[in-house]
């Protein structure tokens, strides 16, 4: 009984503990809903909630997520417990956060005895969630709701399962994990794999070997339809699919834990750490089978259409466990338990990231939470169109809105509900997945070509040719038009038929 009361004591220490770190990695890297890949995921929930929504242009997000059961989860929580999506979704960003920092400590209990050494890198992991991955577009974690950020704590926990020896359990995790993000999911069992093998003596063989592994590593020539000049011109738009357009930074990001996982089996080695070297090896295999794989995909003609599976994003995973062992060394030699070391290292890693996105997000709440009314002039006119136009209405604007002053990469679909023309940035990224949706995005695309020029005859045609029936412009809006609303940024206004347009 006296064990099991410790036992239970120190589960409920680790819990608070980790729900600590969580609360401060949260407000470090801020909350911003509606943002950049939320502008498919979120949009996709709220249409399973309410199917009256987006009657436009529902393919420019219902077909990338037919691989996921994301949505469809989400929109199942709120449905049974009554929770009003907007809470839904904080809640579940901030118990995926927490998932990912308690398989975190799981995983650093197997690699350092030292608690101090585990817990320094738990909070730099937590510190850490928006570290820029190489030249990946992606970070450790996502401002907002991510099947990512679900799929990735439930990865993590699947390696803990691995170094305790518990595999069919890891196994389980790792289907939850596919079914709710597949691509990275799929790094995920190839990482498993290696950290399997790293249980044997296979990876010491590699290690002394090492051209008999890189023949191996080669991926299989596969022959696909060629792709249409469309989907060719969306890609394109995409440099971080493009080795050869990463920065030097960049490809430093991408090369540099090669180095450090090498040095740290050399050094766990001689040091007799058998686990932290197994699985600084695994780190470094997966790593380099990886890198492999993705170099033979992208610099292969015949496999194109492999490139928005984008397989440089292996690196996702490996730099969430090199922030996560790296801040254990930290805890480990430097840290110990001097309490100004402490204060200072949690300071010095919480601050700079903050700053950091404080500067990414300046024209937005660091934490936007659900209703309180913001005071960013687009959100102010995707809430009035939400509140205030039907559900059936059809918005024209600037195709490359999200990267306007100020916009800070919010989604209009995700975030007034309602259908738009295609944009010129983040349905590009869709199309790169959904190739057969290229036509439809390049002839929308092009006619919004000239926006800000646009006057009476070009909003006619863009009611007359697409069925367009509102649209947002720049304040003060162009002559001939009937704006119901605006601020000192923005405009909403109504199209109407010939007899009802306004003389200039």
């Amino acid at each position: 009984m006296e064990q099991r009361r410790l036992k239970v004591s120190k589960v409920a220490v680790k819990a608070i503990s980790i729900l600590l770190l969580t609360a401060l990695g949260f407000a470090v890297m801020g909350y911003h809903p509606g943002i950049e890949d939320d502008g498919v995921y979120l949009t996709a929930v709220k249409a399973d909630l309410q199917p009256s929504l987006y009657p436009h242009d529902s393919a420019f997000f219902r077909l990338q997520l037919q691989a996921t059961v994301f949505d469809r989860v989400i929109a199942g929580f709120v449905r049974a417990t009554g929770t009003p999506l907007a809470w839904a979704e904080l809640l579940w960003q901030f118990l995926s956060l927490f998932g990912i920092l308690w398989a975190a400590h799981s995983i650093a209990r197997h690699l350092f005895p030292d608690p101090r050494a585990q817990w320094a890198g738990v909070a730099m992991l937590a510190a850490m969630f928006t570290l820029p991955v190489a030249g990946t577009a992606l970070n450790l974690a996502d401002q907002h709701l991510h099947p990512r950020n679900m799929a990735t704590a439930l990865i993590l926990a699947a390696v803990a399962r691995i170094l305790a020896r518990k595999t069919a359990q890891a196994v389980v995790l790792l289907l939850f994990a596919l079914v709710v993000h597949p691509i990275i999911a799929a790094f995920g069992i190839s990482f498993c794999l290696f950290l399997t093998l790293s249980q044997t003596n296979v990876l010491n063989t590699w290690l002394n070997s090492p051209g008999r592994f890189l023949s191996a590593a080669l991926p299989l020539s596969w022959i696909f339809q060629p792709p249409s000049p469309t989907w060719r011109r969306a890609l394109e738009t995409r440099r971080y699919y493009f080795l050869s357009q990463w920065t030097w930074y960049e490809w430093l990001g991408a090369l540099a834990p090669l180095l450090l996982f090498w040095i740290l089996v050399r050094i766990a080695r001689k040091r007799g750490d058998q686990t932290l070297a197994r699985f600084a090896a695994a780190v470094l295999f997966y790593d380099i089978f990886q890198q492999a794989v993705a170099m033979a995909v992208l610099a292969t003609p015949s496999l194109v259409r492999l490139t928005p599976l984008q397989p440089m994003r292996f690196l996702h995973l490996v730099y969430v466990f090199m922030a996560l062992i790296v801040g254990c060394l930290l805890g480990k030699h430097l840290l110990q338990a001097s309490l100004w070391r402490w204060t200072l290292f949690l300071f010095a890693i919480n601050t700079g990231m903050f700053l950091s996105q404080r500067m990414l997000f300046s024209a937005s709440e660091h934490i936007e939470v659900p209703g309180r009314p913001s005071a960013n002039p687009w959100l102010q006119a995707f809430a009035w169109i939400r509140q205030n136009t039907p559900p059936d209405a059809y918005f024209a604007l600037d195709p490359t809105y999200l990267a306007a002053p100020g916009e800070d990469y919010h989604s209009f679909r995700a975030l007034a509900e309602r259908s738009q023309l295609a944009d010129a940035i983040k349905d590009t990224a869709v199309v790169t997945q959904v190739p057969e949706l290229g036509p439809v995005w390049a002839r929308q695309v092009d006619a919004l070509a000239g926006w800000n020029r646009f006057r009476s005859a070009d909003f006619d045609r863009l009611r007359e040719g697409f069925g367009v029936t509102w649209v947002v412009v720049h304040y003060p809006q162009p002559p001939g038009l009937e704006c119901p609303w605006h601020n000192t940024s923005l405009a909403v206004c109504k199209l109407h038929g010939p007899e009802h347009v306004l003389s200039q």
